[in-house]
């Protein structure tokens, strides 16, 4: 609910800002408003506005998209332990490896994930971050 609320909230001073924006830049073409300092900044300060709120509402438009609604977010999920989980000494060892043999700054990226996801299993944490280096490798 409160997400919709934002939305809605969004939406309306979109709206009112392109409008603005829009009665501004017609009045500035046809020449019954001069372009100041006072005009230029204001139509600029309308510009971000307009462009920051139209990209925050299409983002989250987006996020809730790529989420499928019956299924919760990967901070929600309740991991249990893997069975078929690789031993944490093999994601160590992968971990390091794609950190060009840099053990303590894998011992850090994992502590993070483990502040970050807080409540996982042992496994996960190492997994997590193996995953993310692979993904911004890419």
């Amino acid at each position: 609910m409160g997400q919709k609320v934002v939305v809605a909230i969004s939406t309306t001073i979109l709206f009112l800002t392109g409008i603005l924006l829009g009665y501004v830049l017609s009045q500035l073409v046809l020449g019954h408003l001069a372009l100041t300092l006072v005009t230029f900044l204001g139509t600029f300060s309308l510009i971000v506005i307009f462009a920051t709120l139209y990209y925050v509402l299409f983002w989250e438009f987006r996020r809730q998209q790529a989420q499928p609604a019956g299924r919760p977010s990967l901070n929600q999920e309740q991991y249990s332990a893997d069975e078929f989980a690789p031993p944490i000494n093999q994601l160590k060892n992968q971990l390091t490896s794609l950190l060009g043999g840099d053990i303590e700054g894998a011992e850090r990226l994992v502590a993070q994930a483990r502040k970050t996801y807080p409540n996982m299993p042992e496994h996960w944490y190492w997994q997590r971050v193996i995953t993310d280096i692979e993904r911004d490798k890419r």
